[in-house]
């Protein structure tokens, strides 16, 4: 009979009793809509949810715009819940505790200074999927969507947070980060990382699952940042999507780099989330 290593024998005790601690903690979220005061490492977030009647529902963490309208995007995902079999949780960043530079900017730099990864607004999004994935007992898939100043927040996770997300929708954002280590954070990668780790990032970041989800007829001002840093992305909301990606895309394929991003554009539609979430488009998307 072959011999089992000591320490395969104890990570085999500590996977079964996490497994056990697990299912013993296990208190699904209910069906139907409802809101959750949900308790993380260092605080509380409330979330809004909705369980569709599918079986074993994987998770779509949706994330809203300036308004900080957590039910309305709750309510404007659940057809996408339903098609696809989907948890929705939707995250309410309050504006007191999450200003624009820690929720659209992700909490990377505060007054020119790049602030301690472990306070990056992008680990409690992590946390968040860990978290649900605790209260359901099981280790489901997730994906993120997030439009407008949530999209804005997703470029910035996605840029400098792993995660195990399949897809990661970045829809109709003021702002991107570009794959540049010229272009300082949080619009790029520039003043982050020491020169020898910036190409791992780079890359790292261009082989996230990405999705860039375009309204054609975002091209209005309201709300629009109009900083330096913003403008030099492309004169509207669009432009800079198509700007971001085409960046992205050209790099890899320079470099001979892996490249899971996705263009998306939705004809006819400005800056509105509840048509973008409604389209078919929304669906491929969110693919995986």
């Amino acid at each position: 009979m072959r011999s089992i290593s000591l320490s395969a024998a104890i990570a085999a005790v500590l996977s079964m009793a996490i497994s056990v601690s697990i299912a013993q903690a296990a208190t699904p979220l209910p069906a139907g809509t409802g809101e959750q005061r949900l308790e993380l490492g260092d605080g509380h977030l409330t979330v809004f949810t909705y369980r569709p009647t599918c079986q074993d529902p994987s998770l779509l963490l949706v994330f809203h715009g300036q308004n900080r309208n957590a039910r309305d995007y709750r309510d404007w995902t659940r057809p996408l819940a339903d098609k696809l079999c989907m948890l929705i949780v939707a995250p309410r960043f309050g504006k007191d505790r999450f200003p624009g530079w820690r929720y659209q900017r992700g909490g990377i730099v505060q007054d020119g200074a790049v602030q301690d990864p472990r306070e990056w607004t992008g680990r409690i999004a992590v946390e968040i999927a860990t978290r649900v994935q605790q209260l359901e007992g099981r280790k489901m898939p997730y994906s993120m969507i997030g439009h407008s100043a949530g999209g804005q927040f997703l470029s910035r996770l996605a840029a400098f947070t792993p995660t195990e997300a399949q897809r990661i929708v970045v829809t109709n954002p003021g702002t991107h980060v570009l794959p540049d280590l010229n272009i300082k954070a949080p619009y790029g990668f520039g003043g982050v990382y020491p020169r020898d780790a910036g190409d791992q990032q780079l890359q790292r970041y261009l082989a996230t699952p990405i999705t860039i989800y375009l309204g054609g007829d975002d091209t209005g001002e309201g709300s629009l940042s109009k900083s330096r840093q913003a403008e030099a992305q492309g004169a509207t909301r669009h432009q800079r999507g198509l700007n971001t990606y085409k960046s992205a895309q050209t790099l890899a394929q320079t470099r001979g780099w892996t490249f899971n991003w996705r263009l998306i554009e939705l004809p006819g539609v400005g800056h509105n989330a509840r048509k973008m979430f409604a389209a078919p488009e929304a669906e491929a998307a969110l693919r995986p």
